[in-house]
């Protein structure tokens, strides 16, 4: 077998170990599989948790076996593979705001993480041709005897890959009477850097956006009056269903904050249009989420009165939840009570 065919098992081995470990460090939900479309009776608690170390299993069964057990394994790798693509394929197509955590931190699904499933499809069909050929017990190891500069070399391919896909962590500073959340440790920023200085936090975009009663505002103008949650969430989205029901909960828990939902069209176009204050906050030609950050809805991200983003953002029902109870703790001293 040549080094380029024990390549793909390979490779696919280190596709699944980069995911896995995404999914450890930002641990997934219920939410997140419901919006990918996951099928209710998948949605289990415990098979959300197994997931990543069923990845990493079957990553050690492409590299040690071969013959029958590594077909097996390569075949496993094709229906796994197969599902993700068509559960990317699906959402993309019920909504253009889809997002998946296929890698631990939440992505838009665009056209190219399609053809990026496509890829790692294509490359497990190869690794199931190929497989019969490895080593029963050593599999595309074994079959690279004598080609360990290949080996080395794939190896650095798959390191660079995965330092080049980390995102460094958001580093925004509490304005006055406002938390300031981060979400990539689940925990209350500090207000100074290591070495003493303020992070640096983005300025609130100056963007025209139209409240529910037709009248447009400035959004930089409005959070003066009084920071803002931002909401943003569009109809026929699963993950946004369970934002909108939790909305009159979290506007109870943070009085301190004006809760506004914002919503693409227009207000006569959309059934979530809220005309009772606080109104609803409409973006029709996206000014927004193109000065912010190109989110997935649902997301949330919270505006300070001082003119700079206080929070987020994050997307995710489960990751808005949580990103709610950090902001009730920063105000509080302590978590939500479990029933709020």
């Amino acid at each position: 077998m040549t080094p380029l065919l024990a390549a793909a098992p390979l490779i696919l081995a280190a596709v699944l170990v980069t995911a896995a470990i995404g999914k450890l460090r930002r641990p997934e939900g219920a939410g997140a599989w419901a919006e990918l479309g996951v099928p209710r009776a998948l949605r289990r608690q415990w098979l959300i948790t197994l997931h990543p170390w069923a990845e990493i299993a079957l990553a050690a069964a492409l590299l040690v076996f071969g013959g029958p057990l590594g077909a097996l394994a390569a075949l496993t790798a094709l229906l796994l593979f197969s599902a993700y693509l068509a559960l990317v394929v699906r959402a993309r197509r019920a909504d253009a705001g889809a997002a998946c955590s296929c890698f631990g931190a939440r992505e838009p699904i665009t056209a190219a993480t399609i053809v990026r499933d496509a890829w790692y499809l294509l490359l497990a069909v190869v690794a199931l041709a190929c497989s019969w050929a490895t080593p029963l017990l050593g599999g595309p190891l074994a079959a690279l005897d004598g080609d360990w500069p290949w080996a080395l070399a794939l190896a650095a391919a798959a390191a660079t890959v995965w330092f080049s896909m980390r995102r460094p962590p958001a580093q925004p500073v509490p304005a006055a009477g406002v938390p300031v959340v981060g979400r990539e440790t689940n925990a209350l920023t500090t207000a100074e850097s290591e070495d003493g200085g303020d992070y640096l936090r983005r300025r609130t975009p100056a963007v025209p956006v139209q409240l529910a009663d037709g009248s447009t505002v400035n959004l930089r103008e409005l959070a003066s009056r009084g920071p803002i949650l931002l909401l943003a969430v569009t109809e026929g989205c699963l993950a946004c269903d369970a934002v909108i029901a939790a909305v009159p909960d979290w506007r109870a828990l943070l009085p301190e904050l004006s809760l506004r939902l914002l919503l693409w069209p227009a207000p006569s176009q959309s059934t979530l249009t809220e005309t009772a204050e606080p109104q609803s906050l409409h973006d029709p030609y996206q000014y927004v989420r193109g000065s912010i950050d190109d989110w997935a809805t649902p997301a949330a991200v919270l505006i300070g009165a001082d003119g700079y983003l206080a929070g987020g953002p994050v997307s995710g029902a489960d990751e808005i939840e949580s990103f709610v109870g950090d902001i009730y703790e920063s105000l509080h001293g302590e978590r939500p009570p479990r029933d709020a």
